[in-house]
């Protein structure tokens, strides 16, 4: 069983993550957070996964990016991290954390 603790930002929704895999290799994702846009994006999720199939598509593509239509903001990073968790439980890839942090000193004008 893989966990993925999300802070997404500025909502300050957190979520985590839960990815378990069966005995088919497939992979069933869960999450626990008060975002029911998220909620929304889980439910829409056809499951178990084959991991497979969603993790190798192109990005901005695929069953998860499909059920993202349920976030209300294009920039939102779960997609990215249920991705990442999906691939981590699968053997796929391995379980390091990304982090996207604003450098307040510097201005882009």
């Amino acid at each position: 069983m893989m966990k993925l603790k999300v802070n997404p930002g500025v909502c300050g929704l957190q979520c985590i993550l839960t990815a378990e895999t069966n005995e088919d290799d497939e992979v069933t994702i869960t999450a626990e957070t008060s975002c029911p846009a998220v909620k929304k994006m889980i439910d829409a999720l056809e499951q178990p996964i084959e991991a497979m199939d969603v993790c190798f598509c192109k990005p901005g593509t695929g069953p998860v990016y499909e059920a993202a239509v349920n976030l209300l903001h294009a920039s939102c990073p779960m997609p990215s991290a249920v991705l990442k968790c999906i691939e981590a439980e699968a053997g796929l890839a391995l379980a390091k954390g990304v982090e996207f942090e604003f450098d307040k000193n510097q201005s882009c004008g």
